[in-house]
């Protein structure tokens, strides 16, 4: 079972929240894509809740939080996800990004590596070639957010489908608010990462799905040559969403990764 809140942070958000578990293992924190929320973790709270202290969050903006003012930022989000952490006594977790997540998460051990016992970084990117069309297509859709996610769900899941997969997709892009999507958007599709992931110095892995369109494996490929010593897995028949396409691969591929590092 999870728990579903709000923390007061110090910057004066107020941040959704779901967890999971406890003990003296290092906590492991879920960092979700733009066109999602913290509910995309669920799989991943109820497994490594059984062993560790497990928390998904929401950004600024989305899900349970409070809404984000125009010009939030990356930056922005990770300075509230590690203000939330702290006011929940968590001052130092694993962080696992997806799309977004990624790229907050980089932004996250910029800002405090101390934060950051290791980065594990889904479908994600220091820089994506093609981010400026795809800002200004999510510029456009975010005008009818259900529209877009029934426009978009086929391209953002590995094909067949599993139909209970596609209908959570659909339901938690349609609700997010726009102008959060928007922020979101910017955010991620206008990243430029590369400095910053050079200069990771903790324990990273790096997992894409095999079918990914969205961020394709050449993107993770590139990514992780630019993190030393980094690890790259790839997940069969998963596309964008591999934890929730996959959850079985996903979870076992990073418990391996943790399995030495607490």
């Amino acid at each position: 079972m999870y728990a579903m809140a709000r923390v007061s942070t110090s910057n004066g958000y107020e941040i959704g929240y779901e967890e999971a578990g406890g003990g003296p293992a290092t906590p492991i924190v879920f960092l979700h894509g733009v066109g999602s929320d913290k509910s995309v973790w669920r799989p991943q709270l109820a497994h490594f809740g059984k062993s560790r202290r497990s928390i998904a969050f929401d950004y600024p903006g989305y899900g349970d939080s409070d809404r984000a003012p125009e010009g939030t930022s990356r930056d922005d989000f990770a300075s509230a996800i590690m203000s939330a952490m702290r006011a929940l006594g968590v001052d130092r977790a694993h962080v696992c990004g997806l799309s977004l997540g990624g790229v907050v998460a980089i932004a996250m051990h910029d800002a405090a590596p101390e934060s950051c016992a290791s980065l594990i970084l889904a479908d994600t990117f220091a820089v994506h070639p093609d981010g400026r069309a795809i800002y200004e297509r999510s510029l456009a859709g975010s005008q009818d957010l259900p529209a877009m996610a029934e426009a978009r769900v086929d391209i953002l899941i590995a094909q067949p489908a599993e139909p209970e997969v596609r209908r959570e997709v659909v339901e938690t892009m349609s609700h997010i608010d726009p102008l959060a999507y928007r922020i979101g958007a910017e955010a991620v599709w206008l990243a430029d990462q590369r400095d910053r992931a050079r200069a990771i110095r903790v324990p990273a892995l790096v997992i894409v799905g095999a079918e990914d369109s969205i961020t394709p494996i050449q993107l993770s490929t590139k990514l992780a040559s630019l993190i030393a010593g980094a690890d790259m897995q790839v997940v069969e028949g998963a596309g964008h969403l591999t934890n929730l396409e996959r959850p079985g691969e996903f979870n076992q591929l990073v418990e391996e990764f943790l399995a030495d590092l607490g």
